[in-house]
């Protein structure tokens, strides 16, 4: 617990019962879809939860549901038949405490039916919500709950489509945005013409990354990296499948002169803590909905930061997550970047839209995420979002 928590709250109790769980599914239309190297993004789904204490304090989180396009749903359904029921009633010492319980509890089920990827998802969104729960019962940020100091962070404009990628970054750049992250992954010609492009139109105080989402065998991710080292990038994410063996990584990485990012496809301390050790990765990029909520994640990018790596979450999700996110960095603390959706997201954007002030947000002194749970549960009163709430109460 000295380890999450800062100093001056380790002795505050933090213990709680869960009375009630509210998940929410919800789905926005969107003109544009949103695409990567392995799938296109029609909608911009989001599933929010809602936790309520015995003594009414409630806090908010979210489960990473980008891909395949059934997944909020199905998250939603495995959250509230199996994993809820061992939450509401009983009694944990921390959040932290009921995270290991979660996790240990879990393995035998994410092992039978192998769901790993939606069982720790649904655990990292109750992790979230009961940090937030704290918070707010303590009247402190998260992320000085955590240690954090400054409550500014630096962020990027992420997700350039392949299509438009160009007019995304001048736009983006008008935003108030000084660094990007194009996707890549497309064929040779689309790629390196996006990146000439962008690279042709950057500003002094701009930076560029690109991530290829997984798109290439190890030969590719040999020759065009090799190439990409031409233009001024400030990483290279994900330009192998992530369960690619590390000879091969170690291999790639002494070919490569740009830094290479990674984490997001990490789900484990162990796999995290290998990383962390490495000299093939930069960059550290879990994500906080998808695997340990700030229990897992936060070691992590402590860790990270010590073995000289830059800590950068990665998010693209709804507005909860993307809080979750923020607060993270800045609790953390280094040189990090914000990843922020460059697509729209109104499930994003009506849930946590800060302020982009020559490439820094404010996350301001507001307890918890500091978001509005009220506001949040009127979502799903909107007909465009679709889908109603699904109560979970101890009886």
């Amino acid at each position: 617990m000295a380890e999450l928590v800062a100093e001056k709250y380790i002795s505050s109790n933090l213990s709680f019962v869960i009375e009630k769980a509210t998940s929410i599914v919800l789905r926005s239309p969107i003109e544009t879809p949103v695409q990567t190297s392995f799938g296109t993004m029609t909608d911009r789904p989001a599933v929010y939860l809602i936790l309520e204490d015995t003594q009414g304090n409630q806090g908010i989180g979210e489960i990473w549901c980008n891909f395949p396009g059934c997944g909020a749903e199905h998250r939603a359904r495995l959250l509230d038949s199996a994993i809820l029921p061992v939450l509401i009633g009983h009694e944990f010492s921390s959040p932290e405490h009921c995270y290991n319980v979660l996790e240990q509890q879990f393995k035998r089920l994410a092992i039978q039916s192998g769901e790993f990827g939606p069982v720790a998802q649904c655990i990292a969104g109750i992790d979230i919500a009961l940090w937030d729960l704290v918070g707010r019962r303590l009247q402190i940020p998260l992320y000085q709950l955590f240690g954090g100091i400054h409550s500014s962070i630096d962020v990027y404009a992420s997700g350039i489509n392949p299509v438009g990628a160009t007019e995304t970054f001048l736009r983006c750049r008008d935003e108030g945005y000084h660094a990007f992250k194009l996707k890549i992954g497309f064929g040779v010609e689309t790629d390196f013409h996006n990146i000439e492009s962008i690279c042709k139109r950057l500003d002094s105080d701009d930076a560029l990354k690109v991530d290829a989402n997984q798109a290439w065998s190890f030969e590719d991710a040999i020759t065009h990296s090799e190439k990409l080292s031409d233009f001024p990038l400030g990483w290279l994410e994900e330009p192998m499948m992530a369960d690619t063996p590390l000879e091969y990584w170690d291999i790639l990485s002494q070919s490569c002169s740009i830094p290479v990012a990674a984490g997001e496809n990490m789900a484990s301390t162990e796999v995290f803590s290998r990383a962390n050790q490495s000299n093939w990765l930069s960059v550290m990029q879990p994500d906080v909905c998808k695997w340990g909520g700030f229990s897992g994640v936060l070691p992590v990018a402590r860790q990270a930061l010590s073995n000289n790596k830059r800590y950068c979450p990665h998010f693209l999700g709804g507005g909860v997550g993307l809080a979750a996110s923020a607060h993270l960095l800045a609790a953390v603390g280094g040189d990090g970047l914000l990843e922020i959706d460059a697509n729209p997201n109104p499930l994003r954007e009506e849930v946590f839209s800060p302020v982009i002030n020559n490439g820094t947000i404010d996350l301001g002194t507001e307890p918890g995420l500091g978001l509005d749970i009220s506001e949040i549960l009127l979502l799903r009163q909107n007909p465009a979002y679709c889908n109603p709430a699904v109560t979970v109460a101890m009886r």
